[in-house]
């Protein structure tokens, strides 16, 4: 066994995990490798190095490895989650599926978490509002269900594994565990990180360094980040129980719920047949004893109106949870972009942390990936922070609504949110107004400069036919696109237009395919059938017309005509500013 540096400190608890009781969680472990930076002295230079482990940094390297692009990821600890605690993240949104399905790990969360789309929501014993998010036309069109619960752990495990496989076939993509960063260093040509492990430390320099340490970032203060905090004293604690007798497969919401002396609770299941349970707590209550074991199975008790003995009722994990809500005022600092919880925290109403976190990986890396592979230019990478930037805000202004839904200051709020409720319980104009949090939807990009002004959508994984008449999905043509843009060109396809899209694809190497409906004759090559029409309407376009789709699955443009407005469309999708020359300049179709 190797030994260890005696100034390597184990890594230590962070918000408030170190008062959590219960059974606990089996967490694997991965071997600490030394690196070969020690032995040589040599300090390496990486395109990419990812600094945190948690659920934002493996799904930005298990996409950075899904497009071949060689990157670093260095964590301080040897796991996934936290060490004995918490569930964490439990709630994971159709676009996160979405992506994980790119990602190859889908199938695995799919058979091991919960699907549900039904919440009830109550106040008192009274059902106020209830929601099928199945019903909703934003999430209607997808392979992928509305939502899956399973524990983060989980999810992380399951992107470490991938990842191993991936760097089989790609050796410049690697997991570094147990290595803190301990400074940071920037010039106009890298960056340079310092860095203990248990063997010893060492630096690295890296073109493109990504912040995905969480909300005790030290990598803001290195940047002199500035950052927009909003501290509430909201107290939680949240319990992971497993029963004996099942309970319905919904997600409930009590907002006055008399077990829990008016305050409000949660209930998921996850994974396992785990319920996660979540009790609000008043604003001065002490995090150590509102977290024992005992005064939580005495509030489960008074739940279930009767006393629940072990064998009903395991205590899985239990532990206290309060929140902020912060954006940082910038997402880029020169070589350091921030990710995740590094960049922006949320309260968890309607599950659009690490939802958030997800596609802020899905957003930088593809634009990563082309920019070092010199597909793009570097200007690109700005638009990462304009785009998560207004995704943030808006994340935090919607949660940051429910948050004083649930506990609404006196006077005009508590007046306005109990005036809901009365009214909810007898008329159906008033349930919408019951806010028990807004559920994460992928958000829009208004303010872009890679979208163009019909751009900044996302598209839904909807199906579609092969020629040989198998059945595919979006998904499929992304995954062939790799870190590309995707052209779909619906309908028919004269002969002059498909010419410049042969032009077009040898000078952008943009991946074109025709879209066409049932019982039409193609005239491309790589072409599918829209057999519902359910693809072009989750491109948002409607007869003769073609949509640019980036790797994240975002619409960058739309368009009519196959002509300079494509090509132009193309070019800002890249980041540049040049346009194309030939055939297409000043031509229409």
């Amino acid at each position: 066994m190797q030994e260890e540096h005696p100034d390597y400190a184990e890594t230590a608890f962070t918000n408030g995990y170190e008062f959590t009781q219960g059974t606990g969680y089996q967490l694997p472990e991965y071997p600490f490798i030394a690196p070969p930076e020690l032995t040589s002295g040599e300090v390496k230079r990486h395109p990419i190095v990812i600094v945190g482990g948690g659920i934002t940094g493996l799904t930005l390297l298990c996409l950075l490895a899904h497009y071949g692009v060689p990157a670093v990821l260095l964590d301080e600890d040897n796991t996934v989650g936290v060490k004995g605690a918490s569930s964490r993240g439990i709630c994971y949104a159709q676009k996160t599926l979405e992506i994980f399905k790119r990602l190859g790990i889908y199938g695995r969360i799919a058979a091991r978490g919960v699907q549900w789309s039904v919440g009830r929501t109550f106040a008192g014993d009274d059902e106020v509002y209830s929601f099928d998010l199945r019903q909703q036309q934003t999430l209607s069109l997808s392979k992928e269900p509305p939502f899956i619960n399973i524990q983060q752990f989980y999810v992380e495990g399951f992107l470490v594994e991938r990842i191993y496989q991936l760097a089989q076939a790609h050796p410049g993509v690697e997991l570094r565990w147990r290595h803190r960063v301990t400074g940071l260093e920037q010039n106009a040509e890298f960056a340079t990180l310092s860095i203990d492990t248990p063997a010893g430390a060492y630096s690295l320099q890296a073109d493109h360094v990504i912040d995905c340490t969480g909300s005790q970032s030290p990598f803001r203060g290195w940047c002199k980040a500035t950052v927009a905090t909003k501290k509430g004293d909201d107290r939680w604690c949240i319990a992971d129980v497993r029963f004996s007798n099942p309970l319905p497969v919904e997600r409930h919401t009590w907002i006055e719920a008399p077990f829990n002396e008016g305050r409000a609770v949660w209930q998921h299941l996850m994974a396992d047949g785990v319920w996660r349970i979540d009790y609000q707590m008043p604003p001065d209550a002490d995090l150590q004893s509102m977290s024992r074991e005992d005064v939580v199975r005495a509030r489960l008790n008074t739940q279930f109106k009767r006393e629940l003995s072990p064998e009903e009722c395991e205590i899985v994990w239990v532990g206290p949870y309060t929140y902020r809500s912060e954006c940082l005022d910038m997402l880029r600092h020169d070589r350091v972009f921030f990710a995740g919880d590094a960049a922006h925290v949320v309260s968890p109403f309607g599950a659009r942390g690490g939802n958030s976190g997800v596609q802020d990986a899905d957003n930088l890396a593809w634009k990563l990936a082309t920019v070092v592979e010199g597909r793009a230019a570097p200007q690109l990478l700005d638009s990462y922070s304009d785009e998560r930037r207004e995704a943030a805000q808006h994340n935090v202004r919607v949660t940051n609504r429910t948050t004083r839904f649930l506990r609404p200051a006196d006077g005009a709020e508590r007046l306005f949110r109990n005036a809901v409720l009365d009214l909810a319980r007898q008329h159906a104009f008033a349930r919408q107004l019951v806010n028990t949090g807004r559920m994460s939807t992928p958000n829009i990009y208004t303010h872009s400069s890679v979208c163009g002004n019909t751009g900044g959508l996302a598209t839904q994984n909807t199906a579609l036919t092969w020629p040989d008449g198998t059945r595919g999905e979006l998904i499929d043509l992304l995954n062939w696109a790799g870190s590309r843009l995707l052209l779909l060109v619906f309908g028919d396809l004269p002969a002059t237009a498909a010419r410049r899209l042969q032009d077009l694809a040898v000078q952008t190497d943009v991946r074109c395919v025709q879209v066409i409906p049932p019982d039409s004759r193609a005239s491309a090559v790589e072409h599918v059938i829209d057999q519902e029409g359910h693809l072009q309407a989750s491109c948002h376009v409607f007869g003769h017309a073609w949509a640019l789709l980036r790797p994240d699955s975002y619409v960058a443009a739309t368009g009519e005509s196959i002509d300079t407005s494509l090509a132009h469309a193309i070019a800002t999708a890249l980041g540049t500013r040049w346009s194309l020359q030939g055939s297409l300049h000043g031509e229409t179709a």
